[in-house]
């Protein structure tokens, strides 16, 4: 009985490994075709920045507001919070009164991060 067990779980993950090969090797096969295929020239006027058509002015390391990947951060937290509520939508009279518990102790902590950005003023800009 077991044996046959794990032979099922052989074959379950055999699909995953197979994508898993081919991803590997696109991405293999794209890096070594665009070293072999690619330009090899570089000159001076090669290796200078460019941006949109422009001469570049000044350093490239000038300081920028935090506020800027903070929001970004937020941004992918709570977007990444909203896939967790479709399949709860879909299912919710099937899980029941503790399908809904469940949600609100794992939306709590969200919620809390959340206020505190507001109080904090993170999502205010100058």
């Amino acid at each position: 009985m077991e044996a046959s067990v794990f032979e099922g779980i052989k074959l379950d993950y055999f699909a995953i490994l197979i994508q898993f090969i081919v991803a590997a090797g696109f991405v293999s096969a794209t890096f070594f075709l665009s070293h072999i295929v690619g330009p090899k020239r570089k000159g001076e006027q090669k290796l200078q920045s460019f941006e949109c058509g422009l001469d570049s002015i000044g350093s490239a390391r000038l300081p920028f507001s935090v506020k800027y990947f903070l929001a970004a951060i937020l941004f992918v937290l709570f977007d990444i919070e909203i896939i967790f509520f479709y399949p709860w939508a879909i299912n919710f009279r099937e899980l029941g009164i503790g399908g809904l518990i469940k949600m609100i102790i794992f939306i709590a902590p969200f919620l809390l991060g959340y206020f505190y950005v507001i109080k904090k003023g993170a999502l205010q800009w100058d």
